[in-house]
């Protein structure tokens, strides 16, 4: 029997289930977004840096985003507006020349609103919409207004284990859009640390397959405060990425 990466995603999902209880609930780092909103008042910021490369037929891109900026601010206990900006470099190489660029991707602005949260059977719903604004350096900027959307899915199975999913469209102002899904899987080892692993795709323009995975661990030293590391690779291409970063609670002042 091959073993590859196959074979390692298949064994990983039967012994790795993600839960968000060990931790505070961020949107990082894996690709599925959470179904909780942080709460009437409270800000959290998520934030990181990704070192990641894609190559195919002699070609390569080299792409570090950092700092990544994810805000999220709470306007009711159940709705959240999101502002999310990144600074990027990208280092492109194939067998004639090379080139380097750098400068500020376009904004997004959004919200994430729960639609449903149901103790009894431990499942919560969450729709989750961005607008892309065309404000980001020439380099990196689409020209055109954007849209992305999610359902996001999530069921704890017991006090330690729970998944989460995502199913999305987003369309980026030309062309057919992409599909998009991700299955968040992982265990809380302790009441600090947490690990995850994940297979996620897209459908490029409703026409090609992507399909990748990624894993990694959180770590929560105390109750408004978390890090993590995540890493992931390609399935059906040339793809992986290496991340770290963090995530700060600031709870409203009740008094």
């Amino acid at each position: 029997m091959i073993f590859n990466k196959y074979n390692l995603l298949i064994i990983l999902c039967f012994f790795i289930i993600r839960n968000a209880q060990a931790q505070i609930t961020t949107d990082r780092p894996d690709q599925t977004e959470s179904s909780s909103t942080v709460g009437i008042g409270n800000l959290q910021i998520e934030g990181g840096l990704l070192i990641g490369f894609t190559g195919s037929n002699g070609s390569s891109v080299r792409q570090i985003l950092a700092p990544t900026n994810l805000f999220r601010y709470g306007i009711t206990d159940g709705i959240e507006i999101r502002f999310l900006s990144q600074f990027e470099t990208s280092k492109f190489r194939n067998a004639f020349e090379y080139e380097s660029i750098q400068g500020i991707s376009d904004l997004e602005i959004g919200t994430k609103i729960q639609v449903l949260q149901n103790e009894n059977k431990n499942t919560e719903i969450a729709f989750l919409s961005h607008l892309i604004i065309p404000s980001g350096s020439n380099e990196f900027s689409s020209k055109k207004f954007g849209t992305i959307n999610k359902i996001s899915i999530a069921h704890e199975l017991n006090e330690n284990m729970g998944v989460g999913y995502n199913i999305g469209y987003n369309y980026f102002g030309e062309e057919n859009g992409d599909l998009t899904y991700s299955l968040a899987l992982g265990i809380a080892v302790n009441e600090k640390v947490g690990i995850y692993i994940e297979p996620y795709g897209e459908i490029v323009n409703l026409e090609k397959h992507e399909m990748n995975f990624d894993a990694g661990f959180t770590y929560l030293p105390n109750q408004n405060l978390q890090f993590d590391f995540s890493f992931g690779t390609g399935i059906s291409k040339r793809m992986n990425y290496i991340s770290i970063g963090g995530s700060w609670l600031l709870l409203k002042d009740k008094n």
